[in-house]
């Protein structure tokens, strides 16, 4: 019978070092404030082998499209509008005038390109393309029939574009098939009335409002861009100033340019607008209590698909590459539905949910799920590697290893006597063999 078995490694590093708090990272990292417009870093690890006599034949991936531009015009138009406004009202101090010729030109920048996708989002997904084919040659090798799909926006379809040049590049045997079909999007774009409901539930409003009231704080940034605040109060609304500005600072690191907007805003202000959206993409899309942990299973219909077609290319004897483009909105529920990490954590208290809980840690531009498919000459045993965004991020609940083939290192023992407990703490504690 043949057995899939999920490998299982963790990362032990020296102890006694702490991880560092999402703040620090943050005040470290500047651009992890971003979120989802946090650009695609390059990975640093160190490949480990798997065990002995095995082989990857397989790689199956969900990605999610590259940096881009804001999609919405109204990011770029609003924020202009009030600033232009203000300064024929002469309301603005210099500090506002210099920042409303620095949104005048992000926005002539976009103007007509709103969501598509930028130079550096076809260099991330080249980069991840050569990536995979480097960290696993065999799945490569020869005459290998690679099935790319994407969802019909322009820029999942240029990202899709990107990654199979590169490897058609490394590879000029390989048979790549391409397709972008609504035919796919109940599986690769999903959305449901359910699951669209339970975000706007009043409980869930309620949470959010009053977390967004104890962490947006615009009154600095108003009072250094503009001369009044009676002006401020009578005709801008600072919250969404605030807002829009913030989200025209963090897009900007998925461009090519100089032109920044963060020195606008102090460490701590970017902090908290993080906290903001972590929380925000939690409950709209992680498996918080307050959407009835049900949103990761938005994507059901994406594991399915995956687990069917991993299915069908195991029986076969040649190698196989299965590639999907979409959308952050989809690794997210997906990571947390494969329980990946701490994908799964599950808390009501939104200020202590970054303590564990961290977005950018899941889905950057040009975010990844990787599957990969080992097999062994003479074994029915199927083993699979689970990365994401090309770091090891295997759940941590070893219900399908058995006992004796599980080794647990003498440093598992400060993490208490339960084991499954003592498995999340540890690897929450010390991370993955990848990093």
């Amino acid at each position: 019978m043949r057995r899939l078995i999920l490998l299982f490694f963790c990362y032990c590093l020296t102890l006694g070092i702490s991880a560092q708090t999402a703040k620090e990272e943050i005040f470290e990292n500047i651009h992890l404030s971003a979120a989802n417009h946090y650009a695609y870093p390059d990975p640093d690890f160190k490949k480990t082998p798997p065990p002995s006599g095995y082989k990857p034949f397989y790689l199956s991936h969900y990605a999610r499209h590259g940096s881009r531009y804001r999609v919405n015009p109204n990011d770029y138009k609003e924020p202009l509008r009030i600033l232009c406004e203000a300064e024929k009202d002469e309301a603005l101090t210099e500090l506002g005038k210099k920042t409303l010729n620095l949104i005048d030109s992000l926005a002539r920048m976009a103007e007509d390109r709103y969501g598509e996708l930028t130079l550096l989002g076809a260099r991330q997904h080249r980069g991840i393309a050569k990536r995979m084919y480097e960290n696993f040659p065999e799945v490569f090798q020869g005459v290998v029939a690679v099935d790319a799909r994407s969802t019909v926006v322009i820029r999942c379809i240029l990202s899709m574009m990107a990654e199979c040049l590169q490897l058609q590049s490394m590879n000029p045997k390989l048979q790549i098939k391409n397709d972008a079909s609504y035919y796919d999007m109940y599986y690769m774009n999903n959305e449901d009335d359910y699951f669209r409901k339970q975000r706007k539930t009043d409980e869930v409003l309620a949470a959010k409002q009053a977390f967004r009231k104890e962490h947006l704080h615009p009154e600095r940034l108003m009072k250094s861009l503009f001369n009044s605040q009676d002006y401020v109060k009578w005709k801008v609304d600072a919250d969404k100033l605030m807002s829009y500005l913030f989200e025209l600072a963090v897009i900007m690191q998925n461009h090519d340019t100089d032109i920044e907007l963060y020195s606008l805003f102090t460490k701590e202000e970017c902090y908290d607008m993080w906290l903001l959206n972590n929380a925000n993409w939690y409950i709209d899309y992680g498996p918080s209590p307050l959407t009835k942990g049900k949103m990761p299973y938005l994507e059901a219909n994406l594991l399915e698909n995956i687990l069917n077609t991993a299915d069908t290319c195991i029986v076969k004897k040649e190698n196989n590459v299965t590639l999907r483009f979409g959308h952050e909105s989809c690794v997210l529920p997906l990571a947390c539905l494969l329980e990946l990490g701490d994908c799964a954590y599950q808390t009501t208290d939104l200020n202590s949910l970054a303590e564990v809980w961290r977005n950018y840690k899941i889905f950057p531009m040009a975010c990844n799920i990787q599957f990969v498919f080992y097999r062994k000459k003479g074994s029915d045993d199927i083993l699979v590697k689970v990365l994401l965004n090309s770091m090891l991020r295997i759940p941590v609940c070893m219900h399908n290893v058995e006992e004796d083939q599980i080794f647990r290192p003498a440093a598992w023992n400060a993490f208490g006597m339960d084991k499954e407990g003592a498995d999340y703490r540890a690897c929450t504690t010390y991370g993955p063999i990848y990093k």
